[in-house]
């Protein structure tokens, strides 16, 4: 450890878990896994160790008899054919060949075994691609532009920035014990498409005039996240140049984890540093640690697409192309994978693209080349011309596998999205995110129509049940959604949505959106109309 862990000179401050990680380092369950669990099985993980496999990109799936899911790092979500193939045949072998492509583009495995792991490391590795750090008290995977170097609305391509940053953090121990986990998000694309407000550091697309240049670099945001407690991200007053985003990225962390909070987990994400200290004083802070930096420039942030890109649209590259697929609630499998990794071979750049709407991109592909791409099977379930519910239906994994969720969600989301397909004319697609805890892993607080799970007492004995919330939007004018009141029973869901969607579509002026109708006549006329549907 080459830093001084000032928080240690007050114990009394500090959770019962952070002595847990200081009597090991988190990093160093990576090598008790190769070495002991692998070999002498899951009845042998220590209850601490078994915390500590986060930092290892593992944790036990539900219910808790011996299984692991895995999330893999996919920084910016591009990985080559190669690396899907591999990642293809480790789902086949261990992972019963499910793959789900989740809210911050990584590749999340499910039915994993202890024993399995050291080989799916070594797989990994051996392609570029890595677990380690992909969950835990740490700098987690950098989500980005999906289209970084093949993007028109993009200023620079930040391929080469996000991989720097990534390759200092990862597996540094100067990091490895932040207060909780540690999102970063770097995008140069104005349509925020990599979420910046809902990160903990967060660059945006800026240019500044300095010295009588106009020099491109990024605003930063720092604060963000959801969860029980959602805070949207406060902008610095700062301009950070490309050649000085890695140094500003290490003076934010370094704030965190000397002054973040240890007492409470609930309350230890950098949002609530940021909260009481306020941007101006955290600036202070970052600038005694880092340096003089510019004052802000000008964004260039020009509006919000939620990273949405269905069917064929032109590169920046003249004559080639990238073609946008759902991927229905993130989930794929190993055939599809492979599939997708030939495609990308025949027709496009070998690439394929994960989007933090839980869908994939193929890139690279020219012209005269896409009416023939478009063909390929692989392409008629994961559409790039989905309808439009399932086309913005998002799902966090849900308690068929995690411990924390109360409901089941994935399966819900596919047949209220199919529902509504099938009984809603609508021209406007709707975002409608599930989420089955209070975590959001499924980010449920920016969507047009959050749902978050629950149960409800019925004469029947306890039943799956969602509240749901309205309004939610990033970019200018970030807000999320507001709650409403009134749980609505899991089976009745899709009719509920129906009838409050109609209720949109009936009153909206022309070409009004959902979220700006929302803004227009008030969160209160949707809670009297769920009153109404409610009451029968």
């Amino acid at each position: 450890m080459a830093y001084e862990a000032v928080w240690m000179n007050d114990p009394s401050k500090l959770n019962k878990f952070e002595f847990v990680k200081i009597e090991k380092d988190g990093l160093d369950v990576i090598r008790t896994i190769i070495d002991q669990y692998a070999n002498e099985g899951y009845d042998s993980i220590t209850e601490d160790d078994m915390n500590r496999f986060k930092w290892a990109g593992v944790y036990e799936q539900k219910p808790r008899d011996g299984h692991f899911m895995m999330r893999v790092r996919i920084n910016t979500g591009i990985i080559t054919s190669e690396q899907a193939r591999a990642l293809a045949s480790i789902a086949r072998d261990y992972g019963r060949d499910l793959i789900d492509v989740t809210t911050r583009q990584a590749i999340q495995y499910h039915w994993l075994r202890v024993e399995h792991l050291p080989d799916i490391f070594k797989r990994l590795e051996a392609v570029g691609l890595y677990s380690y750090e992909a969950c835990g008290d740490c700098p987690r995977t950098i989500v980005g532009n999906p289209l970084a170097g093949i993007d028109k609305d993009e200023l620079i391509d930040t391929r080469e920035l996000v991989e720097q940053i990534n390759d200092y953090f990862l597996m540094n121990r100067d990091f490895s014990n932040l207060p909780r986990k540690y999102k970063m998000s770097i995008s140069s694309n104005i349509y925020n498409n990599a979420h910046a407000e809902i990160n903990d550091l967060a660059y945006v697309p800026a240019t500044k005039v300095i010295d009588g240049q106009e020099v491109i670099g990024f605003h930063a945001y720092v604060g963000g996240g959801l969860s029980a407690k959602p805070h949207l991200a406060k902008e610095l007053d700062i301009f950070v140049r490309p050649e000085d985003a890695l140094k500003v990225a290490i003076g934010v962390t370094t704030i965190f984890r000397d002054y973040g909070y240890r007492e409470k987990r609930h309350q230890a994400r950098l949002k609530f540093l940021v909260a009481d200290w306020g941007p101006e004083k955290f600036k202070e802070k970052l600038i005694e640690l880092v340096g003089e930096l510019p004052s802000k420039g000008e964004s260039k942030v020009a509006g919000w697409n939620a990273v949405y890109y269905d069917g064929v649209y032109p590169q920046v590259q003249e004559g080639l192309n990238f073609i946008g697929l759902n991927v229905p609630v993130g989930r794929t499998n190993s055939d599809e994978f492979e599939q997708l990794a030939d495609v990308a071979d025949k027709y496009g750049d070998g690439k394929i693209r994960t989007t933090m709407s839980q869908n994939i991109i193929l890139s690279g592909i020219p012209t005269d080349k896409v009416e023939e791409a478009l063909q390929a099977p692989v392409l008629q379930r994961l559409s790039p011309n989905a309808k439009h519910f399932m086309s913005r239906t998002v799902s966090c994994t849900g308690n068929e596998f995690c411990n924390l969720a109360v409901v089941e969600t994935k399966i819900r989301a596919v047949r209220v999205a199919e529902y509504l397909d099938a009984n809603v004319e609508l021209d406007e697609k709707i975002r409608i995110h599930f989420i089955g805890c209070p975590n959001a892993c499924g980010q449920k607080h920016i969507a047009d129509i959050g749902l978050q799970g629950s149960l409800v007492k019925t004469p029947e004995g306890m039943v799956d049940a969602f509240d749901i919330a309205v309004g939610g939007i990033l970019g200018p004018g970030a807000k999320f959604n507001q709650a409403l009141k009134g749980r609505v029973k899991g089976d009745d869901v899709a009719e509920v949505l129906a009838k409050l969607i109609l209720f949109y579509k009936e009153g909206r002026e022309a070409g009004e959106s959902f979220h700006n109708y929302v803004n227009r006549v008030g969160v209160p006329a949707f809670q009297e109309k769920l009153t109404e549907i409610l009451a029968g």
